[in-house]
């Protein structure tokens, strides 16, 4: 076979690559591990679900392996230099999900501002009024300037908030920030005048608990945060007792990793924290953009001579200024 999905592409992606290679679809494989290996043994290519991690063990178990792709944009779960050492291309839609990441931040804020939205969506046609909030004229902080987080500074600015933001990679100068009508603050000055947080940070070890006590102990009371980073970003038992003693009135979180909020953390029991399972990349029109993308790496990797392995930046990316950005 030239093509395993274990992550399935929309159907005309699919058909596409039908029509000019081997291909074989099974999604089940991404349950069962020991299956994977033994039937990936001939494949040329795989597109993998993010819970598939690729290891230089993983790759002994693909001898003929020319790619690996994946639907989604972070390189966390793969071994970027064992597929170099194997010449192994890694494929990434590392654009596709930008729109649908930053509407899903501005929702988040929305329905934050106004809750009262989701007492009814829940079905409760007799929930008490709850007085909201608008958008226009509040401070909407940005931390991270992702290629999410561009987008969204323009509906931001649509809707009439005024924008603040912090990246410690991109100095306060830098051009970006005025193209953007961001203006760059230091972290604490974020949360300390933010009516509302966005939260766009790339995950590394040296970011792990980086929105610790003291950081957190700048917030303005009442503040609503949202976010699509990765839970490690956070300290737990330092936003447990922000979301708790009213700092932090409320929090929607996007993909949040298994222990963030479970039983046996001081977040289980926050009332006020909103989790959703990765929602923000996932529209029809984020999933077709990021299977055509795929697909047409696949057929260029399987049909042109090699050139050496596609890496992505996995600790940051530079920004449309040349500078490199560790919060995206």
């Amino acid at each position: 076979m030239d093509i395993l999905l274990v992550d399935r592409l929309v159907p005309e992606a699919q058909s596409w690559l039908k029509e000019r290679h081997s291909v074989e679809v099974r999604p089940e494989l991404a349950d069962d591990p020991s299956l994977l290996r033994r039937t990936m043994y001939n494949a040329r290519a795989l597109v993998l679900p993010r819970k598939a991690v690729v290891t230089k063990e993983f790759l002994d178990f693909a001898p003929r392996l020319t790619a690996v792709a994946r639907l989604h944009v972070g390189t966390d779960n793969t071994d970027l230099e064992a597929c170099r050492e194997r010449n192994v291309r890694v494929i990434h839609a590392s654009t596709a999900n930008v729109r649908s990441n930053a509407e899903y931040l501005l929702a988040s804020i929305l329905l934050l501002y106004r809750r009262g939205i989701g007492s009814a969506l829940n079905g409760d046609r007799k929930a008490e009024v709850r007085v909201g909030r608008e958008l226009a004229n509040s401070v909407v902080g940005i931390f991270g300037l992702a290629a999410s987080a561009h987008t969204l500074a323009g509906m931001l600015h649509g809707l009439g908030a005024k924008l603040i933001g912090y990246d410690p990679a991109v100095h306060h100068t830098a051009p970006i920030w005025q193209r953007l009508n961001i203006q760059p603050v230091s972290a604490q000055e974020v949360l300390a005048h933010a009516d509302a947080v966005s939260v766009q940070v790339i995950y590394a070890s040296r970011y792990q608990g980086f929105f610790n006590d003291k950081l957190l102990a700048h917030c303005k009371p009442g503040q609503v945060w949202v976010g699509i980073s990765r839970s490690q970003v956070f300290d737990v038992q330092a936003f447990a007792r922000a979301l708790g003693d009213g700092r932090i009135e409320a929090a929607l979180l996007d993909g949040a990793e298994a222990g963030f909020a479970s039983r046996g953390s001081p977040l289980h029991d926050a009332h006020n924290l909103f989790l959703t399972p990765r929602l923000g990349t996932q529209t029809r029109e984020a999933r077709q953009r990021s299977s055509w993308y795929v697909a047409h790496r696949l057929h260029e990797s399987l049909t042109a001579p090699p050139h050496g392995v596609f890496e992505p930046m996995p600790t940051g990316m530079m920004d449309l200024d040349g500078h490199r950005s560790a919060l995206i």
